[in-house]
């Protein structure tokens, strides 16, 4: 299992698109119009062979519209995983009690969306590509918009939640990974490739994805663009879309 994309839900779309490319280093890759059906546009950045998702909603009474009030703003939304097993990991999630909110079966391609309310902190997402390095959802195009020499790769991603431990419980059945406690009062649930993050919800905003980890090549390089754009830093990270970007320098 991979963590392959994040999407984030922002009230504007352009601004907070135009801030991750400017400081991360990023470019747009794809705009789906196939999300018009959730009331949604979007646009979606390849991090290496990774990808970070902005939608905003374009129509009154969307998910994604409720997610901004209930949680007061710009924030996480999607945490999309990659599978090889998709059709084991279906029924594993069918004998949780989890319930689907969405699927799809195309040639290339398929998923299954996951209820939030059963899974806690984000919408799940279980998705299978053939051949698994392909990303449909990314366009036809997306190797050509591939950056790497600011921000290199996504490599994480961190739900808060009043009860972090009962949390990574939860997606740790989903995932079917054994939740390791962290010294810090955290706890972490590596996959194959990324390491989900459950940390105590402490800035008012009650359960969500709260932050995301991306490698980069010069950590005080990337806090310099950001400070120059006026965007928030704090030490090692950053904060766009309402979502802390903590900065793991690879070099």
């Amino acid at each position: 299992m991979r963590l392959r994309q994040i999407a984030l839900v922002a009230r504007e779309l352009e601004p907070v698109v135009d801030d991750l490319c400017a400081v991360l280093g990023l470019e747009v890759c794809y705009r789906d119009p196939g999300v018009a059906t959730f009331g949604l546009h979007n646009a979606l950045m390849a991090i290496g062979t990774s990808f970070l998702e902005v939608v905003s909603p374009t129509r009154e009474g969307t998910t994604a519209g409720r997610l901004l009030e209930r949680r007061g703003g710009d924030g996480g939304y999607m945490v999309i995983v990659q599978t090889d097993e998709l059709e084991a990991d279906t029924k594993r999630v069918a004998e949780l009690g989890i319930r689907v909110v969405w699927q799809a079966k195309l040639e290339k391609a398929a998923t299954i969306h996951l209820h939030p309310r059963d899974v806690g902190a984000a919408i799940v997402s279980l998705d299978a590509m053939d051949p698994p390095e392909s990303w449909l959802w990314a366009g036809p195009k997306w190797q050509q918009h591939v950056k790497t020499d600011v921000t290199r790769a996504l490599v994480g991603a961190e739900m808060q939640a009043p009860e972090p431990a009962q949390l990574a419980a939860r997606w740790g059945q989903v995932f079917a990974r054994e939740p390791q406690p962290q010294g810090d009062g955290s706890v972490a649930l590596p996959l194959d490739y990324g390491t989900l993050r459950f940390v105590p919800a402490r800035d008012g905003r009650g359960e969500g994805v709260g932050g995301i980890d991306v490698a980069v090549a010069d950590r005080e390089a990337v806090l310099a663009r950001a400070k120059a754009r006026r965007v928030p830093v704090h030490r090692d990270a950053i904060e766009i879309c309402g979502t802390r970007i903590r900065l793991v320098e690879e070099r």
